[in-house]
């Protein structure tokens, strides 16, 4: 059994989405930095970054960072479909993956905690340091979009682990609204993959509201 530390609306559901479409039995340890309990201190024993998500995997050992999660998930579990077969396909599904962690999430980060990138400021500097990053996280979003045309997802034919992590990372930061006017079948796109009948019932438990 897989172990997955995450908490609802966090990065997490696109490890819990895949391990739905793989099919593999886990179990879920609610916990987060921001929102710390008992089972904190046992993510800072497996992750000392405190990050979620965190996969324990069936021997034991530990798995960070949502692309490196889902690739080995595609790659431990080649029939599932979360990393496309041919390798050409492959490669560019983990350039997306990739692109995501690097240039998306780590902007949200920014967005998110500005004060750790700038000792000190003022809230007027903070809100600035965000305002750039937000603008430059959706200029990220619209280069996404225009390098990973749905075919008709955005791996190939089927639902992915590259389409998990891109529905679950726009949701933050105002992506979103802003890829509905600047890219709509780009947003078009990620409203499908909410929808794929695995995928639905994890977005319905990590934003209910949406």
């Amino acid at each position: 059994m897989y172990t997955l530390y995450g908490k609802k609306g966090s990065g997490s559901a696109s490890t819990q989405a895949a391990l739905e479409i793989i099919g593999a039995p886990y179990r879920v340890v609610e916990t987060a930095s921001w929102e710390p309990n008992a089972a904190f201190a046992e993510l800072l024993q497996r992750n000392p970054l405190g990050q979620i998500p965190t996969l324990v995997l069936p021997d034991g050992s530990v798995l960070s960072e949502s692309a490196a999660i889902l690739i080995h998930l595609g790659s431990a579990h080649p029939d599932s479909g979360l990393l496309p077969r041919d390798s050409s396909a492959r490669a560019q599904a983990i350039r997306g993956l990739v692109f995501i962690a690097a240039n998306c999430y780590a902007a949200i980060s920014i967005i998110d905690f500005p004060e750790r990138w700038c000792e000190d400021a003022e809230e007027a500097t903070l809100e600035r340091i965000r305002a750039g990053t937000r603008a430059r996280l959706h200029r990220h979003w619209e280069m996404f979009a225009d390098l990973f045309p749905a075919q008709p997802y955005l791996g190939g034919e089927k639902v992915g682990a590259l389409d998990i992590l891109a529905a679950v990372v726009s949701k933050w930061s105002g992506a979103r609204p802003h890829l509905q006017q600047a890219r709509p079948a780009f947003y078009e796109t990620l409203l499908r993959i909410e929808a794929q009948p695995k995928v639905a019932p994890v977005f319905a438990q990590h934003w209910p509201a949406s």
